[in-house]
């Protein structure tokens, strides 16, 4: 390694061009970084006690298996950030600058030719720096001074559009900017592949700048050793194709959750998300994959696949579509290692698509049960991260029926008569599954699918009790609103919800839009009561409940 104190601008001189590797994650600066980059120039520039700005490191491989032509290029594995923001800012700077030199080195062409260009290359060669996929095109735009495209990199796009503001706010005033670049100064830090480890390099920066996620250390750690065309190919072929498809949803840190259910499934153990990278290391570098990172990346991308499928809503078959779908209401990250081994295995084909929907279906139901007879959640995760031990895969819906039937306190799947019970006491209108459990329970069996957002619910007896309904429910009135009010026998589905009010039960049932004339499969029966009482709310409740054990099974075997 050779670290060495550098004038950014003369450093950018010098070095026939900087890329970007393909491993790497693309620009990622906001404008909160960008403004303070820009505050830190003008301050340098204006200030004529600051003899220089120190801006961070530029870490990159000096020689070794990349070569372009007979010049090599230098690779960058750290500083891609500040190099590419320092670029849009010296063409947002030759663009204002008239043809006269403002200060030695600072006109248009000089400011091109030595920073941004390679003038008597051609090709690719003549860009001093190349970034990786959509940037690389955006930024070659940039300082070709073409207009973007719709599709060019919205952060390059932003930032070079937030300098052109900065810029046009100094007026003539440019000299403090041209004064500032020219005091940057880096760490200059040359690698030689033959005898340094970049990667381990790479991982003990501590730079300014952006975190990088443990995704981005992941990618960098399993591409960055690689021959560039072997690199290459995996990143395009499985890689790449991967990260689209978690980048489809860019408020949820899907990538590394995958990691980790990924590992739960190969290791037996499930990593804390801060150390994630840590253990995909060891796990990499012991397991079968350790010679052969092909494989390994061949693997990721179809557990990948998996979890695209539980997760977000990936699954085309309608049937296994329709489980997953009912399933993501619940809580699934404890059971989701589980749950993509089944779905491997189905895609193996050691698990029938009838045998995987009734394993889903048992995944479901153990889930809503606990939840309805209020047992603990927090035994979840070893429930689901020990499954793997109880599977005898010749015999595999056995074996997770099984596995379900001797599960002992606190883990245990509950029967059918603690569920029937518990649900018709169960406060169900201030649950969490609200909306869940009556879209069910109103769609079981129905081919012609009711969407429950489209109704609101319904209190039979309502909350606040009016004379007439206390007189309807007699002396004991205060006791049955109390007991019944939130529970399973007194709630329905209704798209009359403002019509009904407080009105008495036979109103609702024979008002237009009554309780008589309801479509809907939760309000059968109540067209033909003549009042609502404790007993017919008891009824109703026995009744949805022995509906509720069907749509909601626990497994069964013969003893």
């Amino acid at each position: 390694m050779k670290a060495n104190e550098a004038n950014l601008l003369e450093f950018l001189r010098k070095p026939p061009q900087f890329v970007i590797p393909i491993y790497q994650r693309t620009y990622s600066w906001d404008q909160p970084e960008c403004r303070q980059l820009w505050d830190d120039i003008l301050r340098a520039g204006r200030d004529k006690d600051i003899q220089s700005h120190f801006i961070g490191t530029i870490v990159y491989i000096q020689s070794g298996l990349y070569q372009v032509s007979r010049r090599p290029p230098l690779m960058v594995i750290d500083g891609q950030q500040r190099l590419t923001t320092v670029s849009l800012i010296i063409e947002t700077l030759a663009r204002e600058l008239g043809n006269e030199e403002l200060i030695q080195g600072f006109s248009p062409e000089k400011l091109r030719n030595y920073y941004l260009l390679n003038p008597q290359e051609e090709g690719d060669l003549r860009y001093k720096l190349l970034l990786s996929q959509t940037d690389r095109d955006t930024l070659l735009a940039i300082v070709n001074q073409k207009p973007l495209l719709a599709s060019s990199s919205l952060r390059l796009r932003e930032n070079f559009e937030f300098f052109g503001k900065q810029i046009k706010m100094l007026g003539d005033n440019l000299k403090p900017l041209c004064k500032g670049l020219d005091k940057l100064m880096v760490v200059d830090i040359a690698l030689s592949r033959d005898h340094d480890n970049p990667q381990r390099i790479f991982e003990s920066m501590n730079s300014t700048g952006r975190e990088l996620s443990q995704a981005d250390l992941i990618r960098n750690f399993v591409l960055m050793d690689l021959e560039s065309n072997h690199q290459t190919r995996l990143y395009n072929d499985y890689w790449r194709p991967m990260e689209a498809t978690f980048e489809q949803y860019p408020d949820n840190d899907h990538f590394d959750a995958f990691i980790r259910y990924y590992l739960a499934i190969k290791t037996n153990e499930i990593p804390k998300i801060r150390e994630v990278y840590a253990a995909f290391k060891a796990y990499a570098r012991g397991s079968q994959f350790h010679d052969s990172i092909d494989n390994l990346v061949t693997d990721l991308r179809a557990f990948a696949n998996h979890y695209c499928v539980i997760v977000t809503g990936k699954e085309t078959h309608p049937v296994l579509a329709d489980a997953f779908a009912d399933l993501r209401e619940l809580d699934v990250d404890a059971a989701c290692p589980f749950l993509m081994e089944l779905y491997h295995d189905y895609t193996q084909g050691l698990l029938s698509m009838q045998e995987l929907e009734q394993a889903i279906r048992l995944v479901e139901s153990y889930i809503f049960r606990r939840a309805v007879c209020a047992l603990p959640t927090n035994s979840m995760i070893n429930t689901f991260s020990t499954f793997d031990r109880a599977l005898k895969k010749d015999r595999y819906l056995e074996s997770i029926q099984a596995y379900f039937l001797i599960l002992s306190n606190p883990c245990r799947f509950p029967y059918n008569s603690e569920f029937f019970r518990e649900i018709k006491v169960r406060d169900l209108y201030n649950f969490r599954y609200r909306s869940y459990w009556l879209r069910r329970l109103e769609n079981h069996g129905r081919k012609e699918r009711v969407s429950v957002n489209e109704y609101t619910i319904e209190h039979i007896m309502p909350q606040h009790l009016t004379t007439e309904w206390q007189e309807a429910l007699g002396e004991d009135c205060k006791r049955i609103h109390e007991a019944y009010l939130h529970t399973l026998g007194n709630l329905t589905l209704t798209g009359y919800n403002a019509e009904y009010g407080n009105r008495l039960f036979t109103e609702k049932r024979d008002m237009k839009g009554g309780f008589t004339e309801s479509p809907l499969h939760l309000n059968e029966g109540l067209g033909q009561l003549e009042t609502w009482d404790e007993k017919a709310i008891q009824s109703r409740a026995n009744r949805l409940a022995e509906k509720a054990i069907v749509v909601w099974p626990a497994p069964s075997l013969p003893e």
